[in-house]
Parts: C-alpha cells; sequence; structure tokens
C-alpha cells in the first residue's frame, strides 16, 4: 500500500489466519462501509485463467459464503486499526477476455449477520428482564471473539411467571433489535480493538466524546479534505406529542409533548433549527406506564440532526483515519457550519497507493458552541 500503510488481510473459517500472499497480491481494492446499525465489505481481486485463487482456492471453498470469515485491519503509523471483522456473504466472478480484466468479488457483513440465518421458533425467558435476555442471546456467539456490552435500560422490569412470559420468536438479531427499539436503544456490532475480537454494543446511543483530528476545506496548506458540502433540511425536526393513561387507574389520558432533543447527544450548535413537524402517535395508549417511559425516552434518544455534512479526504494527507460513532471538528464552512459534528458513517476505499474515505456527519444547529477544534 501507501507509506506508512500496512494493510492486513486474514481469512479463514471460525478463527480467519493472515492471507497467503497470492491474494495479496491478487487484491484490486477494499471497500468497507462503517454506518450506524452494520458494517459492511467488498474486496476485488485480479484475476486470470491460471490463477490460483480460480484453480485452486476458489474450487477448495476458500471464499464460501457464510463460512468464510474475513478480518481487515489497517496500520497507519504503528498504530493498527480493525476496519472490518465479517462474514462473506456473496462472491461474484466477472470473466473478461481482455487480459487482466477479470475479477473476483467477494462481499459480505459484519459478524451479526450470524445472528440473522437461523430462525427461532419459539424461545421463552422466564423471569428474565430484558438486559439478562441480551447477554443469554449473545453469550452464543463467544466463540467468534464477541464480547457482550450491554446497559441495563432506565425502567427494566422483570416480567412475573404468572403475568407474562418473554417471549422469542425470529433471529437473534430481529430480537435483540426489537428489545433496544421498545427502550430507545440500539444494538450493532464494533470490529476491535484487536483483530478476531469484537464488541456487541446494547445501549443508548452514545458517541465517544473524544475529538479527532478536524476537517479542514478552503484553508489553503492546512486543507486536509478533498471536499465538504454543508446542507439544512428545515423538515429534519419534529415534536412528538404522546397520549399516556395514568398509572394509578389506568382510565385518565395524560397528553405528553415530546421535544426534539437527544438526551445522549449533547447539542453541538449555538442555535438549535426548530421542529417544523408535529407527531401524534397512536401506539403509546396500549403501554403500560414502564413500558410508556421506556418509549418516551426512546423518541428523545432518536431525535433528528438537521445540519449534515458530506465530504471525502485522502488519509495520507488527513494524517489519521477517521473514525465513525466519534466527534470531529469541521473548518472552512464559515461561522454558521464550523465546529464540533458526530461522524455518522464512513466508507473506507483502499487501493494500491490509495487510501481516501468518505464520511457523512450531522448535528442539531447552526454556529458552534466551541471557540476552537483540535487541529
Amino acid at each position: 500500500m501507501l507509506d506508512g500503510i500496512h494493510l492486513t488481510l486474514m481469512i479463514g473459517p471460525v478463527l480467519p489466519v493472515p492471507a497467503p500472499k497470492v491474494v495479496i497480491d491478487a487484491v484490486q481494492s477494499v471497500q468497507v462501509t462503517s454506518g450506524k446499525d452494520k458494517t459492511g465489505f467488498q474486496i476485488t481481486f485480479a484475476v486470470s485463467k491460471k490463477s490460483p485463487l480460480l484453480t485452486t482456492m476458489l474450487p477448495a471453498g476458500y471464499f464460501d459464503p457464510m463460512s468464510t470469515r474475513v478480518v481487515i485491519a489497517v496500520t497507519l503509523g504503528g498504530f493498527p486499526h480493525v476496519l472490518m471483522d465479517g462474514i462473506v456473504t456473496r462472491q461474484e466472478l466477472v470473466p473478461s477476455s481482455e487480459p487482466g480484466q477479470a475479477t473476483l468479488t467477494v462481499t459480505g457483513e459484519d459478524l451479526s449477520v450470524l445472528m440473522d440465518v437461523v430462525e427461532m421458533p419459539f424461545m421463552r425467558y422466564p423471569a428474565t428482564p430484558s438486559i439478562g435476555r441480551v447477554y443469554l442471546i449473545l453469550a452464543k456467539y463467544a466463540a467468534f471473539g464477541i464480547v457482550p456490552l450491554a446497559i441495563p435500560p432506565f425502567i427494566d422490569d422483570t416480567p412475573i411467571p404468572t403475568g407474562e412470559v418473554p417471549t422469542h420468536k425470529g433471529t437473534d438479531l430481529a430480537y435483540l433489535k426489537q428489545l433496544a427499539n421498545r427502550c430507545g436503544y440500539v444494538f450493532y456490532i464494533e470490529p476491535g480493538p484487536l483483530p478476531g475480537q469484537s464488541i456487541a454494543y446494547w445501549g443508548p446511543d452514545i458517541r465517544i466524546p473524544v475529538p479527532q483530528r478536524a476537517l479542514s476545506s478552503n484553508m489553503d496548506a492546512h486543507t486536509n479534505v478533498e471536499s465538504l458540502n454543508f446542507s439544512l433540511d428545515g423538515l429534519a425536526k419534529k415534536v412528538v406529542v404522546v397520549t399516556i393513561f395514568d398509572p394509578v387507574k389506568n382510565r385518565v389520558p395524560i397528553v405528553v409533548p415530546i421535544p426534539n432533543f437527544n438526551l445522549f447527544k449533547p447539542p453541538l450548535g449555538a442555535r438549535p433549527t426548530l421542529p417544523s413537524k408535529v407527531e401524534f402517535p397512536d401506539y403509546m395508549t396500549k403501554e403500560q406506564m414502564p413500558n410508556a417511559v421506556n418509549r418516551v425516552l426512546g423518541i428523545l434518544a432518536r431525535s433528528s440532526d438537521a445540519v449534515s455534512v458530506s465530504g471525502s479526504l485522502d488519509v495520507t494527507r488527513y494524517g489519521s483515519v477517521l473514525r465513525n460513532r466519534m466527534l470531529v471538528g469541521v473548518r472552512g464552512g464559515g461561522l454558521a457550519y464550523d465546529g464540533m459534528y458526530y461522524v455518522n458513517s464512513v466508507t473506507h476505499t483502499l487501493k494500491r497507493g490509495e487510501y481516501k474515505q468518505s464520511f457523512q456527519l450531522s448535528r442539531d444547529g447552526l454556529i458552534s458552541i466551541t471557540p476552537r477544534v483540535v487541529v
């Protein structure tokens, strides 16, 4: 790859091993997309008729979907960054009569795809709170190096077996997301910190409050991004008005307007954008008080950001790897748009002699609340 940047590719079944030289030499491009809920990857290999990838490895099942695990890591400045730990879900071969134009492409997703393949017919969890169910489900995937990190809901009642027995139908992933959605939580698999390890996070959508190096545009020699695009969506925010019944007799309706304010993401704009929509959901009337409180907190946690930024950068010029689910400073957008942002998604694209990233950022309003950003 580039000077100071080293790509590590590990492929295998449950415990992947470093890919052989013939595989590394055939790599044409690597792309990893890290979003809010899951991470995906795509590796393209250049092959020929006599390539060992076609004559030996492919027939032997080296790239078989759902049985091949792939770990992608990048070492920059001596520090490793695990970009992907996932499972191959698809392979595609494109032959060509032109020399050097045939390609083999393998596509996959993070380890959460393993939780979405087996439909559970009927699984009961008597007298088990939601946090206990989360740990019981995730314990089955410890063999893949998945370490659970679950945060109990604000109100987590233990169901009485004589009244209600929680039942799990469908895949583990669907049930984990269903439990998370009821509490306003999120669930995702974060690769790393070491190859072969991953963290299964179930909890509130909290961004790591460690600012990364600022993204600078239109600043002469200090410019370290290729493009930046700022936008303000006036329809992004809304006020949700819910109706719940009193906790004593469960008969008197109580109307509660919920502001567009995220409890887990502190405001980054000094002038927040005002909500323009009003929504009246009817599902709250059927919820008991503990579940209703969690639902309200979930609505607060899912409030939208009106200001968004998209762009791309060259890692060698930026000087580090931009990471998802963290903070980053932005310069060059003027008084209204400069300041700190949350990183929502990052796409890594690696080719020989090239390492670029595209990104999506967001925050709640205009004008930064911080006087400076980390340069």
